[in-house]
């Protein structure tokens, strides 16, 4: 029997653009989120090419995605001056599933409930590829940062 292909948001978005890409799966502890650097070994890829995806408001009802290095922090002033706002800070994680219709560790910038501001840590933009999450934990997709940006309205800037 052959195994059926997951196809979450993020994967039925990139397919509709027709994007080139590449599901990796990876084990996971009774569906447990992983951190960043355990999903690259996991996957078997260099830390440097796997992004997670971050959350943030500036306010009621204002919120940003920032796509960065697992092995990095989000800069919280470069965000915001990159959002053009005084101040943003982390959701809490409670409210995650509620504003993006994805669980943490499942986070993907491409497929949220609703579109929002997007942008990718300018580190991005000379891989050959990177790595994000493609909307369900245990699932990364693989593709090339110019696609992730087109596929999820994003810009590149610096925010690590």
């Amino acid at each position: 029997m052959a195994k059926k292909t997951v196809k979450t948001n993020a994967v039925r978005i990139i397919e509709q653009q027709n994007i080139s890409y590449e599901l990796l799966s990876y084990k996971t502890d009774g569906g447990q989120p992983a951190d960043g650097l355990s999903v690259s070994e996991k996957i078997g890829y260099p830390a440097e090419n796997v992004y997670k995806t971050l959350v943030t408001s500036a306010g009621t009802e204002r919120y940003y995605v920032f796509v960065v290095p697992v092995a990095k922090e989000l800069n919280l002033k470069k965000a915001a001056k990159s959002a053009g706002e005084k101040k943003i800070e982390m959701i809490a994680m409670k409210d995650l599933l509620r504003i993006t219709g994805y669980m943490r560790g499942g986070c993907s910038p491409i497929g949220m409930k609703k579109w929002f501001p997007t942008f990718i840590d300018k580190s991005a933009e000379t891989l050959e590829f990177m790595i994000v999450s493609a909307g369900k934990i245990g699932l990364q997709v693989k593709l090339a940062p110019q696609d992730l940006a087109a596929a999820s309205r994003a810009s590149f800037t610096d925010i690590v």
